[in-house]
């Protein structure tokens, strides 16, 4: 057995379920996680001495890749004056300042520590300045695991939702009204009956969580003018598109201004973080200006700002977007070229920095159903054998594949030519 396999066991022994996330644990596909001591660049290395071209990224945030040398130089620095204050600093004014400059939509922004603590308070944020209750979200969309995020759509597309998860409260969820992603017509009617109790739209402008989705042309537009006409808030989850499709984020990538967004992943460079940001009259309903109350004594730790700091003074290079589309063009249009070839039925959903392949006789993927009608066992067969070639995948066909700066022509050509031989089985 591998050294993966038995720290697995012993994790299980201490902590549920053997992991400190769920998708970890590899139930979508079965088998063992490997466990990783080290990550350089494109790759990571288990415990076993085995490396892996890494499409994971830590889930999003290393934009960058792994151990970038300028980001790990300046943590070092900033660790060397302490780990934790509780107390203001000045590179959280920096970060801050930076965010501002590069997000259109930003006035002013809270620093938290996750991003599931981000969309929380951007929620309560949202009913406290508009006094309303009701929340709109999409189905398909993950924006933490908040009570009034965990949601299964009801009986009928305007029902109100019902718990996900044992330990939410039925009082909580049926504030949520959940609706099918890119399903603009629903959107209408949610606001044309409920629109004056309707405190914010959450969305996610490109989805990450169930897969890479792109929204269909004017859905978001949809969003936007139905927000205000009614008066209710737009909030925009770039928790994973933010920084990762483009400079600004999706709102800059389509052209559309939230009124609150939330951000993690790449603003701390891979350190925990998580921020929400928006127009000055409303974040300053924020405690201690305003009363809509959030804490976090860790918020604007300095060595997650220190990282966040260098990873957008980098991502602002030149050229660096435009590196980044082309590799994720690059192995998207190779990945859809393969399984054509092989006559493998399969959507490739990309945008610049990450892309998801849907092994579907569909012709498109753009709702939660096309999702959920993939092949899920095919995926599991070609997880594996990737795996076994040295290719690190995110653990569920739901999930989206992060591409890096580090990810040059040479990796990309390895990967397909791999994933080639796998298609050859598969087929």
């Amino acid at each position: 057995m591998s050294k993966s396999y038995d720290l697995f066991l012993r994790a299980k022994e201490t902590i549920p379920g053997g992991v400190n996330s769920p998708v970890r644990a590899f139930q979508a596909v079965g088998g063992t996680p490997p466990f990783f001591e080290k990550g350089e660049g494109a790759f990571l290395t288990d415990v076993d001495g085995k490396r892996y071209i890494d499409y994971v990224g830590s889930w999003g945030p290393l934009v960058l890749g792994h151990c970038d040398k300028d980001v790990v130089q300046a943590v070092k620095l900033a660790a060397e004056k302490g780990l934790t204050f509780g107390a203001p600093t000045p590179i959280e004014i920096d970060l801050a300042e930076k965010v501002v400059e590069l997000i259109p939509s930003a006035e002013k922004v809270r620093m938290v520590n996750s991003g599931t603590e981000a969309t929380m308070t951007a929620i309560r944020l949202s009913r406290g300045f508009t006094g309303r209750k009701k929340i709109i979200k999409f189905q398909g969309c993950y924006h933490g695991h908040s009570d009034g995020l965990l949601v299964k759509a009801g009986s009928g597309a305007l029902t109100l939702g019902t718990p996900s998860s044992p330990g939410v409260p039925e009082e909580i969820t049926s504030l949520t009204l959940n609706l099918e992603y890119n399903n603009s017509e629903q959107v209408y009617e949610a606001f044309a009956q409920y629109g004056e109790d309707i405190a914010c739209v959450i969305v996610e402008p490109i989805a990450g969580n169930m897969g890479c989705v792109l929204p269909k042309k004017d859905f978001l537009r949809t969003l936007r003018q139905c927000c205000t006409n009614h008066g209710a808030l737009l909030i925009f989850d770039e928790v994973i598109t933010g920084f990762r499709v483009a400079l600004g984020g999706a709102q800059t990538y389509y052209d559309i201004k939230p009124d609150l967004t939330t951000f993690g992943k790449i603003i701390g460079g891979g350190m925990p973080v998580g921020a929400l940001c928006g127009k000055a009259n409303i974040m300053d309903y924020l405690s201690p200006v305003g009363s809509v109350y959030q804490a976090g004594t860790l918020a604007g730790n300095p060595l997650a700002m220190t990282a966040g700091l260098i990873t957008l003074q980098k991502c602002q290079q030149s050229g660096f977007y435009e590196r980044l589309f082309d590799t994720t063009q690059k192995l998207a249009q190779g990945f859809k070229a393969l399984a054509d070839e092989k006559r493998i039925p399969m959507v490739v959903n990309w945008a610049p920095g990450m892309l998801s392949l849907f092994f579907t006789e569909k012709d498109k993927v753009e709702t939660f159903e096309d999702v959920m009608a993939s092949d899920v066992e095919r995926f599991k067969l070609f997880y594996h054998a990737m795996l076994e070639e040295g290719i690190y995948l995110g653990p569920s066909a739901f999930e989206s594949m992060m591409v890096s700066i580090c990810h040059d022509d040479d990796l990309i050509d390895i990967t397909l030519n791999k994933a080639s031989k796998i298609f050859a089985k598969l087929a």
